[in-house]
């Protein structure tokens, strides 16, 4: 991770939550790709907490969208949380339902715990 990104993975029972502070940008989009490689698993579904990210530009957005691509191919689901700059962002674009946006971290784990 860069000084602009800090990321933690913890193994839950429902599936794999990534968390993530600082700046989702140009500069640590490549960071970002590796540490979710270097953790994740098969089969359960991602989780990936923007709620903490002070800024994401359109190479982090980039960097969700191949993830996402990757989950779908490999029929992984996928949910990205975030706080109100990371939907702001994301529904510019309208990829909102692409990436399955979570308006917080509860509801997300509650959609995979039914």
């Amino acid at each position: 991770m860069t000084v602009s990104l800090r990321g933690g993975f913890e193994q839950q029972a429902h599936c794999q939550l990534f968390r993530f502070t600082g700046q989702l940008d140009a500069y640590s989009d490549k960071q970002f790709g590796d540490f979710i490689a270097s953790h994740r698993g098969s089969g359960q579904p991602l989780v990936i907490d923007l709620s903490a990210i002070d800024f994401i530009d359109s190479s982090g957005l980039g960097a969700l969208v191949q993830l996402a691509k990757q989950c779908n191919k490999g029929k992984q689901k996928f949910l990205v949380v975030g706080n109100a700059r990371v939907v702001q962002t994301v529904k510019l674009v309208r990829l909102e339902e692409f990436l399955h946006l979570q308006p917080n971290l509860e509801t997300a784990l509650g959609s995979l715990a039914a």
